[in-house]
């Protein structure tokens, strides 16, 4: 791999590991510096290794750099207290150099505080989310702009702002109260089952899964689950949903990158192992009276990993209606209205799903022409469908269906 590949995955990696550790140091009222730090240490790490060579233990390396940096940093505030206006008061939230290490301890601690100094009540919530997008995930303007359906003036502008209501604020960087912590788990959830989709379904033009955003998903829910103040049943449904769901990411596409839909997927291929971790963790998400919307979702993706049966498809139709009357969404009334074609008849489906009317969702009319009975129907809707959608991999999939309709026309 040469440095152009390496840095953007590294940067996806490190970047919020990095941010984390230096606001342990900073402190939250100077994120952006935190931030403008750990972007030098990837510019330069771009520049050294394209000239003399990639190093054997890069993370290694972006820790070094970034370390001397702060210190750097330190050693200037100090000369020009000193030396230039000593009246003036600097860092107020560290006026010295603390110690600090890229352990894992320390990364993971650190994350975990940066959850929740993100999720701050005075925060707005479509500002938190962008905000933790960039600052936990990793996120460039773009992906973020791609995932909130937004456009960059208006990501630039809720990322200012949640910064500086940060300092404002004088929001601390550590753990909240205990009384406070299940109202900011909410939004650290929506924003981690954001992250979770954007990789399984992504809204990238090139990629339509993205293996990376999965995986870091996961990795921040277990941070939630191992810790003993967010240890809570949603927390653990939220991180069973997601392993049922990876466990089929191998499947989902051919060796060349082609999608490939779920009734068309080799059950060989998925992982077995997940789907068991996946039982664990929703078995411990069982306990207590409260049952949220990622207990229902999680429970509609257990049975996704079962072998087909009528019981199957009863179950997720099931427990489909229970999630629209608990949080009712576009897409999960596509999906009911799937499960019903597959546990009734496509007939009863389409009427239901003609009821719904998404006339600009590409998925909508993908579904219509799964239901429909007449190829002229079918051809109609899949044309419009490949009209609607922006994944290259999705017009390829429905172009394909669309000649084979046209050939046994």
């Amino acid at each position: 791999m040469n440095t152009n590949e390496l840095i953007p995955n590294l940067f996806r990696t490190e970047y919020s590991k990095l941010v984390a550790v230096l606001c342990s140091v900073f402190g939250m009222s100077n994120m952006q510096l935190a931030e403008d730090i750990v972007s030098e240490t990837f510019l330069l790490a771009s520049e050294t290794w394209s000239k003399k060579g990639i190093p054997d233990n890069q993370v290694g390396w972006l820790h070094t750099v970034a370390k001397n940096k702060t210190r750097d940093h330190f050693r200037r505030q100090k000369i020009k207290r000193d030396k230039v206006d000593p009246d003036v008061a600097y860092m107020t939230e560290t006026s010295t150099e603390q110690a600090f290490d890229f352990n894992d301890e320390g990364i993971q601690d650190g994350q975990l505080k940066m959850i929740f100094a993100i999720c701050h009540p005075s925060i707005k919530e479509d500002a938190q989310i962008a905000l933790a997008l960039r600052i936990l995930c990793g996120f460039g303007i773009d992906e973020i702009v791609a995932a909130l359906l937004s456009n960059k003036e208006s990501i630039n502008k809720k990322l200012y702002r949640a910064k500086q209501k940060l300092k404002d604020q004088q929001v601390k960087f550590e753990m909240p109260p205990e009384d406070a912590i299940e109202e900011r788990l909410d939004t650290a959830l929506k924003t981690i089952y954001l992250l979770f989709s954007e990789g399984y379904y992504s809204a990238n033009i090139q990629e339509t899964i993205r293996k990376d955003l999965c995986l870091e998903a996961m990795r921040l829910n277990l941070l939630l689950c191992n810790n003993e103040a967010t240890n809570l049943p949603k927390v653990n449904a939220l991180l069973a949903l997601m392993c049922f769901h990876a466990s089929r990411l191998e499947a989902r596409l051919t060796p060349d990158g082609q999608f490939v839909l779920y009734d068309d997927q080799d059950r060989s291929l998925w992982n077995q192992s997940l789907i068991t971790q996946g039982e664990f963790y929703l078995n411990r998400a069982s306990i207590g009276e409260n049952l949220s919307k990622y207990h229902l979702e999680a429970a509609i993706a257990y049975w996704h990993t079962q072998e087909d049966s009528s019981e199957k498809w009863e179950k997720i139709l099931q427990l489909y209606n229970y999630l629209l009357q608990t949080e009712y969404s576009p897409i999960a009334a596509l999906n009911r209205t799937y499960a019903l074609s597959k546990a009734r008849s496509k007939k009863e489906a389409l009427k239901e799903a003609k009821k719904l009317d998404l006339t600009k969702s590409h998925l909508y009319f993908s579904l219509l022409a799964e239901l429909e009975a007449s190829i002229k129907g079918q051809l109609g809707y899949l044309e419009k469908a490949i009209s609607l959608t922006q994944s290259d991999e999705e017009k390829r999939v429905l172009q394909g269906k669309l000649d084979q309709l046209k050939n046994r026309d």
